[in-house]
């Protein structure tokens, strides 16, 4: 076991955990941030997607050995009261069926909408390809990401 100090969402969040320990698991197990989901296990499918220094990565393939001094954010850390303008859209526009994938597809929206304020649906659909939806709501989830871009985008 090691001792890391992790930037989780603006706070100083400390673990003792194996090095090679998924940020999954270290979010999810550790942590208590639960937003994270388990999806495939093998980065494929985009559920536990979070962001290390606003760069999208699958939090089931990056080791906590790995992280650093990185800020880490997480769909918790998006917004504490859901005002982000991706999840007034996601609201608005009911997109999410059963919402398992919603965490992944909203943080990948999220760094897609930071760069590129006003995506067109071939910006959008190269950077949700990662990102797989059972319930096949991707239509949904395209404008929800065009709504919340004009409700402001990334903030």
């Amino acid at each position: 076991m090691s001792q890391y100090t992790l930037n989780i969402n603006g706070q100083s969040r400390s673990v003792d955990v194996a090095p090679e320990t998924p940020m999954l698991w270290v979010l999810r197990d550790h942590l208590d941030l639960v937003g994270t989901k388990f999806g495939c296990g093998i980065g494929m499918c985009g559920a536990c997607t979070i962001h290390l220094d606003g760069t999208p990565v699958r939090g089931c393939q990056t080791p906590v050995s790995t992280v650093g001094t990185k800020r880490i954010t997480t769909i918790e850390g998006l917004s504490a009261n859901a005002t982000h303008p991706l999840q007034k859209a996601w609201m608005e526009l009911d997109v999410p069926q059963c919402g398992y994938c919603q965490a992944g597809q909203l943080m990948s929206a999220a760094a897609l909408l930071r760069d590129k304020p006003k995506p067109t649906d071939a910006d959008i659909d190269a950077a949700m390809a990662g990102n797989l939806c059972r319930c096949a709501t991707y239509t949904r989830i395209r404008a929800g990401i065009h709504r919340a871009a004009e409700l402001g985008g990334a903030r």
